[in-house]
């Protein structure tokens, strides 16, 4: 499961162009609704569109974070000492089965998604019933106890 965020240029284009990046080795690919959300951290910014995908790969995780990394290298993101600034494309690797892992660079589960109702709702929409690995509970239970924050489900069409 792929985290996509975005707040600068055209986030909704570069999901569209990520989906197509990532379709060669991540298959039956779905994206949930999209959602504008507050800025969490960093300095004074644009809200954000987030989004979550599911689908299916061979790839081993870290591989797959390096594919990740290079489709937001290509949309023009830049990694900074900055943390939590703007950016046009982020691609967080949330979840990877029910893997849980601790490598440098790459924690499974993503380590802040139980706590994001950025990452949650749309991850909701798609998976609401599935056991987050090391919480024992359900996308929706972490949803419920989520600390409140702005998250708005976009309907069809809208910017």
């Amino acid at each position: 499961m792929i985290g996509l965020g975005g707040n600068v240029g055209s986030p909704r284009l570069a999901f569209e162009t990520a989906l197509g990046a990532l379709a060669p080795c991540v298959g039956g690919l779905v994206l949930s609704p999209l959602y504008r959300t507050a800025p969490v951290g960093g300095p004074p910014q644009p809200d954000f569109l987030n989004a979550v995908a599911v689908g299916r790969t061979s790839l081993a995780p870290v591989a797959l974070l390096d594919v990740l990394h290079r489709i937001e290298a290509d949309a023009g993101r830049r990694h900074t000492p900055l943390r939590d600034g703007p950016r046009p494309l982020d691609l967080d690797l949330l979840l990877y089965g029910d893997l849980v892992l601790e490598l440098p660079g790459l924690v499974l589960p993503h380590p802040r998604m139980a706590s994001r109702r950025f990452v949650l709702a749309p991850l909701a929409d798609l998976r609401p019933d599935l056991v987050v690995p090391g919480t024992g509970r359900t996308v929706s239970a972490l949803l419920a106890a989520a600390p409140p924050a702005r998250v708005e489900r976009l309907s069809t069409g809208e910017r």
